[in-house]
C-alpha cells in the first residue's frame, strides 16, 4: 500500500527563525515597516508641530508601532516563538490592528500637511509634512500586506 503523503499538521509552514526572517514573506515586511515608521516620526518631529493633537497621535502610533515591531522582529530572530501557531495569530492581530491605527494616523498627517501649506515656515514644514504623509501611507500599506499575507499563508 502506497503512502498517501505527509499529514496535515506537517504541511503547515514553519515560522522562520534567525536570518531566515528576512527571506520569508510576510516576515520580511517587518524591517521595512520599522524603517518607514521611523521616518514618519523623524519627519513629524522635524516640523514645527502646529497641530499637536493631530500630529501627537501620529507620533504616538508611529513610535509605539516601531518599538513593538522591533520587539516582534527580535523575538523572531531569537526564536522565541518555538514554532507555535499562536504566534501567527498574534502577529496577524497585531499587524491588522496596527494597520487600522496607522491609517488613522496617515489621514491625520495628511490633514496636518494641508493645514501647514500656508502657515509659519510654510515651504519647509509643508515639504516635511508631505514626506511624513507619504511614509505614513506607505507604512500603512506594509502593515496591511503583512496582516493579509499571514492570513493567506
Amino acid at each position: 500500500m502506497a503512502s498517501v503523503g505527509p499529514s496535515a499538521a506537517s504541511t503547515q509552514p514553519a515560522l522562520p527563525s534567525g536570518p531566515a526572517v528576512f527571506k520569508t514573506i510576510p516576515y520580511a515586511f517587518i524591517l521595512p515597516e520599522i524603517l518607514c515608521g521611523t521616518w514618519v516620526w523623524i519627519l513629524v518631529a522635524a516640523t514645527s508641530v502646529s497641530l499637536p493633537l493631530l500630529q501627537g497621535w501620529v507620533m504616538y502610533v508611529s513610535l509605539t508601532s516601531c518599538l513593538i515591531s522591533l520587539l516582534l522582529l527580535l523575538s523572531y530572530l531569537l526564536g522565541f516563538h518555538r514554532n507555535s501557531e499562536n504566534w501567527k495569530v498574534l502577529d496577524s492581530l497585531y499587524h491588522g490592528t496596527t494597520a487600522i491605527l496607522y491609517m488613522s494616523a496617515a489621514v491625520l498627517q495628511a490633514n496636518a500637511t494641508i493645514n501647514s501649506e500656508f502657515g509659519v515656515n510654510a515651504p519647509l514644514n509643508y515639504q516635511l509634512n508631505s514626506a511624513a504623509s507619504f511614509f505614513a501611507f506607505l507604512t500603512t500599506f506594509l502593515y496591511i500586506l503583512h496582516a493579509f499575507s499571514i492570513y493567506y499563508q
